[in-house]
């Protein structure tokens, strides 16, 4: 497991996630009394982020789903469901 000095250090990695798609990247860590309590994900040009919010800058991801620090990030796929203009005829 890799060891940060600063929270800094994470600040702009690459996010995957366990099924191996590049998601976003990390813009900042969320803290609540002292402790990481999840991680806003930027949404960048290629990423499966950009695909699925459009218009949004990025979302706030609850450290829970988090799987692994290194390289890179690995998260638990998320699910955002069915939007309204997919369903559309």
């Amino acid at each position: 497991m890799a060891r940060f000095k600063r929270m800094s250090d994470v600040y702009d990695m690459k996010v995957f996630t366990d099924t191996g798609y590049f998601f976003g990247e990390v813009e900042e860590a969320l803290l609540e009394e002292n402790r990481v309590k999840s991680w806003k994900i930027k949404a960048v040009p290629g990423s499966m982020l950009s695909t699925k919010v459009r218009d949004a800058k990025g979302v706030i991801i609850p450290h829970k789903f988090f799987k692994a620090f290194g390289d890179i990030i690995i998260i638990q796929e998320v699910d955002f469901g069915t939007s309204s203009d997919e369903t559309d005829d």
